[in-house]
């Protein structure tokens, strides 16, 4: 399956659909992040993307988030509320990061232009949301090296290299 997404299909199917269906672990990257709110599952209140993220810990999900600068402060606020996200999903902040992904299980994936906020992949109005777009996929093909890609910079494979590690806040788990 490999499905082109535009706009509010990116939070259809990524963010109600993909995000929520994970069962083992979820892995993000993006370059911007900011407080998001999203439908609940299951039905039509607001939630923080946070909270959908603390249920799925709660579930057993291992979660793993690169992001490329430090988020604003009601991203902050939010993130704060939920203890179970400070101790257990896992996280780096990598400043050359700018590529956009969603991994969920190691076997779908979505990849494209949207960054984890609002307007981005979030359930802004028509008239007050990015103009983005993506491929949601199971081929793995294009899963597996979206993967390869998350796991180096995760590992820290490039950090030798890119001359920027002081302003690494979280990571790299390995040298």
């Amino acid at each position: 399956m490999l499905t082109f997404l535009s706009n509010k299909e990116i939070y259809e199917k990524v963010i109600c659909g993909l995000v929520p269906q994970t069962r083992e672990r979820l892995w993000i990257a993006t370059a911007d992040i900011k407080d998001m709110y999203v439908a609940k599952p299951g039905g039509d209140q607001m939630i923080p993307f946070l909270q959908l993220l603390d249920g799925l810990l709660e579930r057993g999900v291992a979660i793993r988030l690169i992001h490329a600068k430090e988020p604003g402060e009601n991203f902050r606020k939010d993130f704060d509320r939920f203890p179970r996200l400070w101790h257990q999903m896992e996280r780096i902040l990598c400043p050359h990061v700018h590529f956009k992904c969603i991994i969920a299980d190691g076997r779908k994936a979505y990849f494209g232009s949207a960054n984890l906020t609002g307007a981005g992949l979030g359930v802004k109005s028509d008239n007050r949301r990015n103009f983005e777009n993506g491929v949601l996929t199971d081929e793995p093909s294009l899963v597996e090296p979206l993967a390869e890609q998350f796991d180096s910079v995760w590992r820290g494979a490039c950090c030798v290299k890119c001359g920027r590690k002081k302003f690494c806040a979280d990571g790299p788990l390995e040298q």
